[in-house]
């Protein structure tokens, strides 16, 4: 599954289109991001995605997780929202 990665300067509306896209395409969707703005950003995202969805008859779901991700040989916890139609 192709992983959406948000960072607090990601501009929700378009982080909500690619979510909307992948949602579109293959069914379901995953956002990370690492960090409090970074999370606001993607939450926002997920909640302006399901308004494109619902012109498409689509309601979608958003499960939240933790994962860890190494970035520059760091283990660093992030936060994956796993995005599905209901």
């Amino acid at each position: 599954m192709e992983v959406l990665k948000v960072s607090a300067r990601s501009k929700s509306t378009a982080v909500a289109g690619a979510i909307a896209g992948v949602i579109r395409e293959k069914g379901r969707a995953e956002v990370q991001a690492i960090g409090a703005g970074a999370v606001n950003q993607a939450t926002k995202a997920v909640a302006i995605a399901r308004s494109y969805l619902a012109l498409d008859g689509l309601d979608i779901i958003c499960i939240p997780a933790f994962t860890d991700v190494k970035i520059a040989d760091q283990e660093r916890t992030a936060i994956k929202l796993i995005v599905e139609p209901r």
